[in-house]
């Protein structure tokens, strides 16, 4: 049986739809149907049952339902381990990265990382977490590099990187030239937060909640949909936010943002990896995880050295 019709029939048995199937895998309806109806002659049987609304599967098409996600399994392990014998570093890679660790932290990770493996095609969806999860899921990413923590026991996730959040002003916006201010202060400022879903505004919440300040009792003016547009708000004087601090490195150093410390609370994260449990990691994208903790590594025993 061919691999890629098998894995057309997975998906249209899921999600019960010709049509929900052809989205998820970037192809029209009727190449859908073709790779059905192509497996339906080979195998001498009727796979679904068609519905206005859905389709189901015929008994033929649970019992191929059966065996179908570990044939793909077992060719994907085949594959992986004939690639390993042959030493072929190439291939394609796809990530999933939440905004801050796209924008900013990983960016210097693959410049090192394509430099060691130059045949390795990368592709880089910058989105927030709970899309990277679902991205997953679906297998239309091999790794994700997300900013919190998940509890979904189809998806392993494991910390690679501590990062540090801190409030952020323009130059001169407080009198005081005193870089801490009283959580009193902070829930009187006009503040603009990331849009919900975004690993930043968890973090942030998760640690206010933990001091006895709920959202509600912020003055939030404003929600916006990347890091980058929360610091040109920010630029402008529409208000404060809290972000990473990897995220403001050059606007500190053109003197465009200043960073201050909240009263008796740190904003602290782990970033993580992510990716399916049940599925077979591609040698590029064990690699890319193998490497990216080598790197992270080292840069946990530069950052000590430097503060001794």
């Amino acid at each position: 049986m061919n691999y890629e019709k098998l894995k057309t029939f997975i998906v249209v048995a899921e999600k019960k739809s010709f049509s929900e199937a052809a989205k998820l895998l970037f192809v029209t309806q009727p190449a859908i149907t073709a790779q059905i109806k192509a497996l339906e002659e080979e195998l001498s049987t009727k796979l679904f049952e068609r519905t206005t609304k859905k389709v189901n599967l015929t008994q033929s098409g649970i019992t191929l339902m059966n065996h179908a996600k570990e044939i793909v399994r077992l060719n994907d392990i085949t594959r992986k381990e004939i690639m390993e014998i042959e030493n072929t570093l190439h291939g394609e890679l796809s990530i999933g990265c939440s905004f801050t660790i796209g924008e900013y932290i990983v960016p210097e990770f693959l410049k090192k990382f394509k430099d060691m493996y130059p045949l390795i095609q990368i592709k880089v969806d910058i989105t927030n977490s709970n899309n990277i999860l679902s991205e997953i899921k679906n297998q239309r990413v091999d790794v994700g590099l997300i900013e919190k923590p998940i509890d979904d026991t189809d998806i392993i996730v494991e910390s690679f990187l501590e990062d540090e959040l801190v409030l952020i002003a323009s130059p001169l916006s407080f009198s005081s030239e005193n870089l801490v201010i009283s959580v009193d202060e902070l829930k009187a400022l006009p503040l603009i937060v990331r849009e919900k879903g975004s690993g930043t505004r968890a973090v942030v919440n998760q640690y206010l909640n933990e001091s006895g300040v709920k959202e509600e009792e912020l003055n939030i003016v404003m929600e916006l949909g990347s890091t980058e547009a929360v610091k040109a708000a920010v630029e402008a004087k529409l208000g404060v936010s809290i972000t990473s601090k990897s995220a403001i490195k050059k606007e500190q150093k053109l003197n465009l943002l200043t960073a201050y410390k909240v009263k008796d609370m740190s904003f602290y994260r782990l970033f993580y990896t992510a990716y399916g449990k049940n599925q077979v990691l591609k040698s590029t994208a064990e690699l890319f995880i193998e490497e990216l903790y080598k790197m992270t590594k080292k840069r946990r025993e530069l950052i000590l050295s430097q503060n001794f």
